[in-house]
């Protein structure tokens, strides 16, 4: 029998076997939309490891678009992942900065090459199980669209969402917006899902959870150089400056360095804190609050505003890392593409080749790369 309840027009809903984008396609179903699951194969070169969970993710999918009753296919973006995502990742790293794969996955993939394939398919619309929310305003000029920080704020993704355009926001439904994640998992479970309970997902993007630095290893050569402190003491040696992060505390090597310790006998933890690429250096500071570890200010370029212009200068809030509180700051006029920011409070670790992304409220309004 046909379904007459879909009234709305197809949306292509991202399966990725977990339980937001199962939920999502749900909740889709429910509202009258003709749904059809898409599933992302994004990823090759060694689907056969411990690591890599694509098979079972493909299987979760499909049973749960079994029991909720849609169509699902399976899409290979392979080759358009390493093209787009995965060697800009590797530059990045190659170049001792530390980008974020999310941010340009969500970008050049899931909004991008999916979109685009969704279309073809005859979609009016994608979905995904982001949890963020698109706000449509009416104006003179026609439909603006906002995007917006999930209702649960310790669920909001919008800081990935920040290179999204008004194009693809036009085109883009987010379901989960609007719900808290304990609520999604009750969805899940009451529907009797395959997957309810499986856990979220993290690691990069469409590359899963695996040990970073063996990793990396396979793609990036070795540079060893010598670990220093601001002093120009050197505490042991670090395997290629691509392989850290400024702010990391585990996997330095120096653990049985004690330096500066305090008048009970311990020692404040390592943390690194500098990069020198022309001397091949990596510096170490003891103590979270170190100066070195702390930023008043940051410069951002290769900015991407939702609105398509960019913000005035003003009072905003920013994030330099996704985990993070708003912190309050000012924007400076934002000009070729960049923008300046300071900060009321030194922020922590500001680290190049992340994303700064700024928000008015619960508005993002867009972003940058930290340099």
């Amino acid at each position: 029998m046909a379904n007459t309840r879909a009234t709305k027009g197809r949306v292509v809903v991202g399966m990725s076997g977990g339980v937001d984008s199962s939920v999502t396609a749900w909740l889709l179903k429910e509202q009258g939309y003709d749904v059809l699951g898409l599933f992302m194969k994004n990823w090759e070169d060694d689907d056969d490891s411990a690591y890599c969970s694509s098979r079972q993710d493909w299987l979760d999918a499909a049973s749960v678009a079994d029991v909720i009753g849609v169509d699902i296919e399976a899409v290979n973006f392979a080759a358009e992942y390493k093209d787009r995502v995965f060697a800009d990742f590797l530059r990045e790293y190659s170049a001792g900065r530390t980008p974020n794969p999310d941010v340009l996955c969500n970008a050049e993939i899931k909004f991008k090459a999916f979109l685009d394939h969704a279309m073809l398919l005859g979609a009016e619309r994608i979905a995904t199980g982001h949890y963020a929310r698109v706000r449509c305003l009416e104006g003179a000029a026609g439909p603006q669209y906002q995007l917006l920080k999930a209702l649960d704020q310790s669920k909001d993704q919008s800081y990935f969402l920040h290179r999204l355009s008004q194009a693809q926001l036009a085109r883009t439904l987010f379901p989960l917006g609007e719900l808290r994640k304990t609520e999604v998992r009750k969805i899940a479970q009451s529907l009797g899902l395959p997957n309810a309970g499986k856990k979220d997902s993290t690691g990069i993007c469409f590359i899963g959870e695996r040990p970073f630095r063996e990793f990396l290893n396979r793609y990036l050569p070795t540079h060893p150089g010598p670990i220093k402190t601001p002093e120009g003491d050197v505490v042991g040696e670090h395997q290629g400056l691509a392989f850290y992060t400024l702010g990391q505390r585990k996997g330095l090597g120096i653990g049985g360095v004690k330096g500066r310790q305090r008048d009970d006998g311990t020692a404040d933890a390592w943390y690194t804190a500098r990069k020198d690429l022309d001397s091949n250096t990596l510096y170490v500071v003891q103590g979270h609050d170190h100066p070195w570890l702390l930023q008043a200010n940051l410069q951002a370029q290769d900015a991407s505003w939702v609105a398509g212009v960019e913000p005035a200068a003003g009072r905003y809030s920013a994030k330099t890392r996704y985990r993070q509180s708003d912190a309050q700051c000012e924007l400076k006029q934002a000009q070729q593409a960049g923008f300046f920011l300071n900060f009321d409070q030194d922020q922590w670790a500001v680290t190049p080749g992340q994303s700064a992304v700024l928000y008015d409220g619960d508005v993002c309004l867009g972003g940058g790369i930290i340099v």
